[in-house]
């Protein structure tokens, strides 16, 4: 049994969100909220608020035990792109690309 959270639109480019949570993958629940929580990435507390929302799905949906959990899949998509523009020298524009993010967490019980 699966439980999964997801968070769109979420404005943090999904290159440096995917930095953040390769390293939780196949991790412990608890021990993947551990390293979320040390790590000073912006990315880091979007992704725990992500996690402790799939545990608590787990916990209440399915009746999963917390103990036995592990982050099976996680993965970040793309969004939409918000364009705004800036002025730069001579009346020319610049493009600055403000991206986001789609991010999903599955958790599931341990392989014994």
């Amino acid at each position: 049994m699966e439980a999964r959270a997801v968070a769109r639109y979420v404005r943090i480019a999904p290159r440096k969100a995917r930095q953040v949570l390769d390293e939780i993958r196949g991790k412990s629940v608890d021990e993947a909220a551990a390293i979320l929580r040390h790590t000073p990435r912006a990315a880091a507390a979007v992704l725990l608020k992500v996690l402790n929302s799939a545990v608590a799905n787990a916990e209440n949906n399915h009746e999963l035990n917390r103990d036995n959990l592990v982050v099976s899949k996680a993965f970040v998509d793309q969004g939409t792109t918000l364009k705004r523009i800036r002025p730069r020298a001579q009346g020319r524009a610049f493009l600055i690309r403000k991206r986001t993010s789609h991010i999903t967490i599955i958790v599931g019980e341990k392989e014994v």
